[in-house]
């Protein structure tokens, strides 16, 4: 196999794999010259295995999630389950390789398919384009996706009985969302050198324009003009109300529209008007709502509350808010991730945490780490209830559920990796003992899951 060749379809059959698989796994370490070598699993998976109905599209990733990829699917989920993937390998070196092809490649295939389960991958800086020796400064892969599928992040907190939350009110999950598009993220922002007048100028296709000052300076200072459209808020809106709907969680919305009365204003009639023409009989239905808050009264009547609710933030609160929720439950690297489109069909699930570079940095070396897979795993079985979801296949529904229960059981039954005992003890306090390296953590799980399939 020619080792930088595009693997489009991974087709998991039962019996003997190699009879089936045109390309079923890759190597799950990444050549320092970035060739990552291709070969077929010898594996046989047992013949009673579950069978999803429609493919889903999974994108690798990068460093020491990769690795952990690998490991979650031979043995987590492929010899319980008979898929078919569409496989884009989004680590850096083949998105150099194709210049970034594979990243378009593997969204459109999203909007086709309807289900994306993605690994966690490299956003290059400066570093990184020398450590790769890159063609370029590629972009996010998360942010080239969300773009062409033009959905809103949602992060909601896998919850641990025995990890001790910073809020511990808060025993039910926050779904938190951030409206990942305009705002101060696209400002165009400039300093003021000395006394003069900033104007906002709006020029109509066909009209006059429009002029409205902003600031009359006496002395140097500093300006920025921001916008947004109505047509992402509104695509905003409709994916909150399907989380809402798919959770069976009222649904906020916080803004500052007391301040900005235009501005925030317009999210706010906006999914209003929505909410009241096509969201409301189905809420009530569902005995939910949906409020709109003022921000700063939203984020107190969250750390009052027992969680439980979805949340929708504009962009800067989204991007703060969201750590702050993550934080609040214990542990960043208990959160999922999942990208929902407007129409309430195309998702796209992640892990909500980066490579985990300074463990692969050891893995390379060859000494064992403790890593976190649980977000990863989690990546896997969003997208596989959904996809259970979309085709009516409610036993692949009760696998990953299940799969989600031995984690969090794993846990709670004190086996764990070293960020979680740190969550527990202090980090300084974590002796060895307390925890088990990430191959051991995940064979526990995996006999957890055999015990609670067996039932």
């Amino acid at each position: 196999f020619n080792s930088r060749q595009h693997c489009s379809s991974c087709l998991i059959m039962a019996g003997s794999v190699t009879k089936v698989c045109r390309v079923l796994n890759q190597v799950s370490t990444q050549t320092p010259n970035g060739v990552v070598p291709i070969f077929i699993s010898k594996r046989k998976y047992a013949t009673a295995r579950i069978s999803a109905k429609n493919p889903i599209v999974e994108m690798d990733g990068d460093e020491m999630t990769r690795i952990i990829w690998a490991n979650i699917k031979e043995n987590l989920i492929f010899p319980y389950v008979k898929l078919e993937c569409l496989y884009h390998d989004l680590g850096l070196p083949h998105r150099d390789a194709t210049d970034d092809q594979v990243t378009i490649d593997a969204a459109h295939a999203i909007l086709k398919h309807n289900v994306g389960i993605k690994c966690a991958t490299i956003t290059p800086d400066e570093a990184r384009v020398e450590e790769f020796k890159l063609k370029k400064m590629w972009l996010s892969p998360n942010g080239t996706i969300r773009n062409i599928l033009g959905g809103t992040v949602f992060r909601e907190p896998i919850i641990c009985k025995t990890i001790p939350r910073l809020v511990p009110g808060w025993t039910n999950p926050i779904v938190i969302g951030r409206h990942a598009f305009g705002d101060q993220y696209k400002a165009t922002d400039f300093v003021v050198k000395g006394p003069g007048k900033v104007e906002l100028v709006y020029t109509p296709s066909n009209g006059k324009e429009e002029r409205m000052t902003v600031f009359d300076f006496k002395g140097p200072g500093v300006s920025l003009a921001m916008y947004n459209t109505d047509e992402s808020i509104k695509a905003f809106a409709h994916s909150s109300f399907q989380v809402a709907l798919s959770k069976k969680w009222p649904l906020y919305m916080s803004t500052k529209n007391t301040i900005l009365k235009k501005y925030d204003g317009r999210f706010k009639d906006i999914f209003q008007e929505i909410y009241e023409k096509q969201y409301k009989p189905e809420f009530e239905k569902a005995g939910i709502w949906y409020e709109h808050r003022l921000i700063d009264d939203m984020v107190a009547q969250a750390l009052k509350s027992n969680g439980g609710f979805v949340w929708s933030c504009k962009n800067y609160d989204g991007d703060v808010q969201s750590d702050v929720v993550a934080q609040g439950y214990g542990s960043l690297g208990l959160m999922t991730s999942v990208l929902m489109c407007p129409d309430g069909k195309t998702i796209e699930s992640e892990a909500a945490h980066g490579t985990v570079t300074r463990h692969y940095r050891q893995h390379q070396k060859g000494k064992s780490t403790s890593t976190n897979p649980i977000a990863s795993i989690y990546a896997w079985t969003r997208g596989l209830i959904h996809r259970a979801k979309l085709d009516n296949t409610p036993e692949l529904a009760h696998f990953a559920e299940s799969l989600e229960q031995a984690c969090v059981e794993c846990v709670d039954s004190g086996k764990m990796t070293k960020d979680l005992a740190g969550c527990i003890h202090g980090l300084s306090n974590v002796k060895e003992g307390m925890y088990l390296n990430t191959e051991d953590f995940l064979a526990a799980i995996k006999e957890s899951l055999d015990a609670k399939l067996k039932h």
